[in-house]
């Protein structure tokens, strides 16, 4: 499946900015320029540098243009609560571990009022930096009963709340939980760090409007590599 405009432009100006390319302070193209050099839309543009700016990677100025932040690698964690986010919540290459379909009670996170017997989707990914460390593993658990057709996506670049926005499934309510564990055998290998490391796992649940749950994702995070903050704009 070809990667989305917007997801390739944003990757590659990424890319450059944690790699050092674009150095803090470095003005990005305005999305008129954008526009031009990609031949996109002003509405992919425009996504371009809003992505950027919600990662934290770069800062958008009235008027003065959008310029590369001084603290590159920080990510803002409410991505992960944002119903309507539309791109990764971490952004960066992705890639899918497994993908599998079991019985609610074999998933590993807990379903509240999912049936043990009722089969959901599990899929694990892991997200990379520039130079190809782990920086995240994420876990995906959905009712199989909700997106039948979920294989056909492209789960590496899948975004569950957009899944949903597209699909009209009626999602209501997202928490996230913040849960300090210490890693097991499996997911410490897949971050390359020893088993029991004391890490934080961001854990979101999702409810659709009637009150049954539509989703489970937790997300391990490398604090070594990214540091990781709360910022909401203030209409």
């Amino acid at each position: 499946m070809a990667v989305p405009a917007y997801l390739r432009i944003r990757n590659e100006l990424e890319q450059q900015i944690r790699s050092g390319a674009l150095p803090p302070g470095t003005r990005l193209p305005t999305e008129s320029e954008l526009q031009r050099e990609h031949s996109i839309g002003r509405a992919t543009a425009q996504r371009v540098l809003t992505e950027l700016a919600q990662a934290g990677l770069v800062e958008r100025h009235r008027r003065r243009g959008t310029f590369v932040s001084s603290t590159a690698r920080q990510e803002n964690l409410l991505r992960m609560a944002n119903p309507v986010l539309q791109g990764p919540e971490i952004p960066g290459r992705h890639a899918v571990d497994s993908v599998t379909l079991v019985p609610a009670r074999d998933a590993d996170v807990d379903l509240p009022g999912v049936a043990d017997d009722a089969p959901v989707h599990q899929l694990r990914r892991l997200k990379f930096d520039v130079d190809e460390n782990p920086i995240a593993v994420e876990l995906s658990v959905i009712p199989f009963s909700l997106a039948p057709r979920l294989h056909d996506e492209d789960l590496a670049h899948l975004t569950v709340h957009d899944y949903f926005a597209r699909t009209g499934i009626p999602a209501a309510k997202s928490r996230v939980h913040i849960d300090p564990v210490n890693l097991d055998g499996a997911t410490a290998a897949r971050l390359r760090l020893p088993e029991g490391k004391a890490v934080i796992r961001l854990r979101r649940l999702t409810w659709l409007t009637g009150g049954d749950l539509a989703e489970v994702t937790w997300t391990v995070l490398r604090p070594d590599l990214v540091e990781y903050f709360l910022e909401q704009t203030i209409p």
